[in-house]
């Protein structure tokens, strides 16, 4: 358990442990996203055989009767937050009312419910733009609020802070197990590859297939290659999920990330070769490169004994199959 853990945490006994009871009642919020899916797969994998997943039709979860309702009928033991309204630059520019307030209206909902309706511990999962533009490198947890939030942005992040804090007070005054992971850049089955909004990762296969299709003889991509980025595959922060589940109820939210970083021009590289792209790869130097570095702190997580497994070549191989299967058409 947690050296930090406090008075303020929520009693967890062995026998309320998450994995001594795969009959037990979990409702995956989100299940349909590039999160959920993968904690879905994981749970079943462990032999799960209750999961309570709803499409966004068969429940909205910005509507408090509508949620109240669903908690009252199913009454879920566990509950994990992976749903949310997300989207890139673009649209956080062009919605930034719907980017706050559907977030804090999915988070109140369901954090409010669960409390009420009895569920034993609840995991609510953010994004790393929670932390400050300017935060130290590799960034701690204890970079929270200590600075201005990238503008582009802030509307989504102000939300996922709430979140945490929402947890945080609701563990404080009602002695109630809710935690709170923070993943870094996530890929894998179910990424959006779209052509005009997709990150870096997914936009990079999808550049490097189509090229290959057409048999293009080079890709030219923005910038110098220098910038440093990390990943971690969506079934390894699964993987993470269930072990914080398991093992963590202290106060602080908790960074999952590889602890590993990669150059651009080295993911570009990597990408080239798993898509068997045999052209040239041409960099724009006189395009901008973004932030030149972004890593969490993930030692804490680290620390408590959880380590990530899938590497990011072998990631990649698994994730251009999916692309492959189910996006290229």
């Amino acid at each position: 358990m947690n050296s930090q853990t406090s008075a303020n945490d929520a009693d967890t006994t062995s026998s309320d442990s998450f994995l001594s009871d795969k009959s037990a009642k979990v409702f995956v919020a989100g299940h349909r996203g590039l999160v959920g899916s993968a904690i879905v797969r994981k749970l079943q994998a462990l032999g799960y055989t209750d999961l309570v997943l709803r499409t966004h039709a068969e429940l909205d979860l910005t509507r408090q009767s509508e949620v109240d309702s669903f908690f009252a009928a199913e009454r879920p033991r566990f509950v994990i937050l992976a749903a949310a309204k997300v989207g890139g630059i673009h649209a956080n520019n062009t919605y930034p009312a719907d980017f706050i307030a559907v977030n804090l209206q999915i988070q109140t909902n369901v954090i409010d419910a669960s409390h009420r309706h009895g569920v034993r511990k609840l995991l609510f999962l953010g994004s790393s733009c929670i932390y400050p533009k300017f935060a130290p490198q590799p960034i701690p947890e204890n970079a929270l609020l200590t600075g201005p939030l990238e503008p582009t942005n802030e509307w989504y992040a102000v939300a996922k802070i709430a979140g945490i804090k929402m947890c945080q007070a609701y563990r404080i005054q009602h002695c109630w197990d809710a935690v709170s992971g923070m993943p870094t850049n996530l890929y894998g089955p179910n990424d959006n590859f779209h052509p005009e909004n997709s990150h870096v990762l997914p936009a990079l296969m999808r550049r490097f297939h189509e090229a290959k299709v057409r048999g293009s003889k080079e890709v030219v991509v923005w910038g110098t290659g220098s910038p440093l980025r990390e990943f971690l595959h969506v079934d390894d922060l699964a993987d993470g999920v269930v072990f914080l589940m398991e093992n963590y109820s202290g106060l602080e939210h908790v960074n999952v990330g590889s602890g590993k970083e990669v150059t651009i021009k080295e993911l570009a590289e990597l990408v080239k070769e798993v898509v068997g792209f045999e052209g040239e790869l041409v960099w724009d130097s006189s395009k901008p490169d973004g932030t030149p570095r972004k890593l969490m702190d993930s030692s804490k997580l680290l620390g408590l004994g959880w380590s990530p497994k899938i590497s990011l070549k072998d990631g990649l191989v698994d994730t251009y199959k999916w692309y492959l299967e189910y996006v290229k058409q």
